[in-house]
């Protein structure tokens, strides 16, 4: 018996958790509205240390008002309302000094249903991220709104032609509009395949189906099928090392980091595209270089931003691009970098791991 009761409390204490590991800001006060604990989630958005917050009142320390100027704590009311109130939902509020918070309260009870309140556990969240977030999915939303309007335009346009008039077309006309309504088909697929990523990428929903991937191969591939379309073949020039470790990636995923890379690269730069393969310490670094104007170091950290377009005079694409390639290499356990590169261009430097998964 005594064994099993060492063996429960070891089980219990294995489960207690350090509030200074929880990712929001959390704030526990008695039920009167001292402060009992702040973890370190809260000190980050608020700069109020525990220190300095236990023992005293809560609105001495964070007085949390609403909109229209009215104590949060007043107005939580922990002595009022229902016995059987446990939580308050989740609402925009404002420190003194104008920082705006998403708060929500709990209520502990003792007993649990309908006794008296013993506890109040606070959650902050900062009401600025929540924001950009609001304000990325509006852009996105924009976004799509006018990439669709053109390509949908111009197939509903030149099919509402061919059917009202197809006779008095020759047969070159006709050629020309079919292509026209195929290659904006294919631009609205496009569109349509980097949003599925996006969503992917940012719901964690993105999965990876690992097979051993010879990279040099798959950049030569792709570097064919652009010739193939027209491109220069003196327009790319690929520096493998002669032996790589052995690299398990998601095929169909590289190829579509290694395509957008190179179409960053030959829409934005200038002159020759280098695409540079080389071992290091713990796996595979690829890099992709153009000659041109390169990237401004204080715009290196918006690159990888949704929408961002490079070069504003030179418009194209949804400026997806980028944001989908590093969520790629994220999801596979690497890194990706933007710096100048050795001929003046943008060098644009990712690594993924080398070793076999795990497949248990």
């Amino acid at each position: 018996m005594h064994g099993e009761h060492t063996d429960e409390r070891s089980a219990d204490s294995a489960c207690v958790i350090d509030v200074d590991d929880l990712p929001d800001g959390l704030v526990v006060t008695d039920r009167d509205g001292h402060v009992l604990t702040v973890n370190r989630a809260a000190t980050r958005l608020t700069g109020v240390t525990r220190d300095q917050a236990a023992g005293r009142h809560l609105r001495d320390v964070f007085s949390f008002r609403d909109h229209d100027g009215r104590d949060w704590w007043k107005w939580l009311d922990t002595y009022g309302g229902l016995p059987t109130r446990s939580r308050q939902p989740e609402l925009p509020l404002r420190t003194p000094g104008g920082q705006e918070m998403l708060v929500a309260a709990r209520l502990v009870r003792r007993p649990a249903r309908g006794g008296e309140v013993v506890r109040v556990v606070i959650t902050l969240r900062d009401a600025g991220a929540r924001a950009r977030l609001e304000r990325s999915r509006a852009d996105l939303v924009s976004t799509v709104a006018h990439e669709l309007r053109s390509p949908l335009t111009s197939v509903k346009g030149f099919t509402a032609t061919l059917l009202a008039k197809w006779t008095r077309f020759t047969d070159n006309q006709k050629l020309v509009m079919l292509e026209t309504v195929n290659a904006d088909a294919d631009r609205v697929t496009r569109l349509i395949t980097e949003l599925l990523d996006v969503s992917r990428i940012e719901s964690g929903r993105l999965e990876i189906h690992r097979q051993v991937v010879d990279i040099p191969a798959r950049a030569r591939k792709i570097i064919a099928g652009r010739v193939a379309a027209g491109e220069p073949e003196d327009r790319f020039r690929l520096e493998a090392a002669g032996e790589l470790p052995e690299t398990w990636l998601d095929q169909d995923k590289i190829d579509q980091v290694l395509a957008n890379l190179m179409e960053n690269a030959v829409r934005h730069g200038r002159g020759t595209v280098t695409i540079a393969i080389e071992p290091n310490e713990w796996g595979v670094t690829v890099s992709v270089r153009d000659q041109g104007e390169g990237i401004p170091p204080e715009l290196a950290t918006r690159v990888f931003r949704q929408f961002w377009r490079g070069n504003a005079r030179r418009r194209g694409g949804t400026g997806l691009g980028l944001f989908i390639v590093k969520g790629l290499i994220e999801a596979h356990g690497g890194t990706i970098s933007v710096q100048r590169g050795p001929e003046g261009g943008a060098e644009f430097r990712f690594m993924v791991p080398t070793g076999t998964p795990d497949f248990a």
